[in-house]
């Protein structure tokens, strides 16, 4: 009998955690002080492991992966033509999918479907208030060298030192900049650091692998903890939010790939569908883009009929640089975890979620559990506290496997539209 995946097991702590918490809420009551030494002694350090496992990858993954990534797409550029239109399919497939998803969880509100009550409920649970008091008095105190224009710094460590308090975008901004100019000087004296890089980012993604391996139990305690104390309500917002974002994604697949495959790359969606199964099964299996990069490129000359040369680049770099089904689940789940805390985001601060789930997309590894400590980062950043990703995180299975289908659809699709635009010959098969 074959082993039960990893994510299959979070799936079940996720079950046995809520059945547990519920039962026990019922059956010792809310109030009751043995319940509660349970919750604090022994589900919320559980839980807490877990989610620390993850944000102390913040920092040197964000970093790592963001100039990994600008420099990939600087040689796209050095590349020429299919550099320069891959950048730009880029940058406007992800700002699209990050548009309809900021839109679907305004519309919908699905952080807005439980009661005040269970809202404050949740606050409570998840608020430090110690914590808080401590970060607005750091906001009140003027810094002594606050970035210009409050994203360019003039010391990156210090930003990098408070990347959980505020010092996220003034890290990235940095990031871009060093990609930048990495990208710009000798690959021979560029690429000692290249190597440096990639270590670090392969060593965070090992390091997010093990606190994926230790997730069944980190879910089970963070759910005990959720339903435990306030009760089975908790998951009625949830299942808005799966939907929306089961929705938003299959909208922008759909709706976006389709109108760019028929009028950019003029091909005909419902064949390249079609022809993209093999390579969807496969990320959806998976969760990983990495891991589908090489069934991808077996397909794009196989089955979808692209030239190597092109479909090698494109593919190769987007695994990395292409992420905007991340990007749409990133933005849909920022807003609706400040929904659900009662911190609402005004027009701006949205805004701001855009962009940085677009270059987001760029540096969120393409592992299962990749996205979590960006969405972590930007949470605090709007004083929503980070720890409110565990709501989520048990019921992500689905969604990480549904958006990265998104992901490496959207390479091959604008692998297509390149091909189209540089005016390579493609061969587009007959499907059976």
């Amino acid at each position: 009998m074959a082993k039960p995946s990893t994510p299959t097991l979070i799936l079940g702590g996720l079950v046995l955690g809520a059945v547990a918490g519920v039962t026990s809420r019922a059956a010792m009551g809310p109030k009751n002080p043995s319940l509660q030494w349970i919750i604090d002694n022994l589900a919320k350090p559980g839980g807490d492991i877990f989610l620390y496992l993850l944000f102390m990858t913040v920092v040197p993954l964000l970093f790592s992966a963001l100039v990994l990534g600008i420099g990939e797409l600087g040689d796209a550029v050095k590349v020429g033509k299919i550099g320069m239109y891959a950048l730009a399919m880029t940058v406007l497939f992800s700002g699209t999918a990050v548009v309809i998803g900021l839109a679907g969880v305004n519309l919908v509100k699905p952080g807005e479907k439980i009661s005040s009550s269970q809202q404050q409920a949740l606050k409570a649970e998840y608020f430090d208030a110690k914590k808080a008091k401590e970060m607005e008095e750091k906001a009140a105190k003027k810094a002594d060298d606050p970035p210009v224009l409050g994203f360019i710094p003039q010391n990156p460590v210090k930003e990098a030192a408070r990347a959980m308090e505020g010092g996220l975008l003034p890290l990235m901004f940095f990031a871009l900049v060093f990609g930048i100019a990495l990208g710009s000087i000798e690959s021979e004296r560029a690429a000692p650091v290249r190597a440096i890089l990639d270590g670090t980012f392969a060593a965070c993604q090992k390091i997010i692998g093990y606190a994926m391996k230790y997730g069944p139990i980190g879910v089970f305690c963070l759910v005990f903890r959720s339903t435990a104390t306030l009760g089975p309500e908790v998951f009625i917002p949830l299942s808005a939010y799966v939907v929306l974002v089961l929705a938003a994604l299959a909208i922008h697949m759909y709706g976006t790939y389709s109108l760019a495959l028929k009028y950019i790359a003029r091909r005909s969606p419902v064949e390249f569908f079609r022809q993209m199964k093999t390579v969807m099964l496969t990320a959806f299996a998976t969760s990983s883009s990495n891991a589908t990069l090489p069934t991808a490129l077996d397909a794009a000359t196989k089955d979808v009929g692209l030239p190597r040369d092109v479909s090698a680049f494109v593919l190769t770099v987007g695994a990395t640089a292409n992420q905007n089904g991340t990007a749409l689940f990133e933005g849909i789940t920022i807003v609706f975890l400040a929904q659900l805390m009662g911190v609402p985001l005004d027009l701006g601060q949205q805004l701001t979620v855009m962009g940085l789930a677009i270059v987001a997309g760029i540096g969120t590894a393409g592992i299962p559990g990749g996205a979590w400590p960006m969405i972590a980062t930007v949470l605090a950043m709007f004083k929503v506290p980070p720890e409110s990703i565990g709501i989520v995180l048990g019921i992500d299975r689905i969604l990480d496997m549904s958006r990265t289908v998104l992901n490496v659809t959207g390479d091959m699709a604008i692998a297509a539209c390149v091909t189209r635009l540089n005016g390579e010959p493609s061969e587009v098969p007959v499907v059976d």
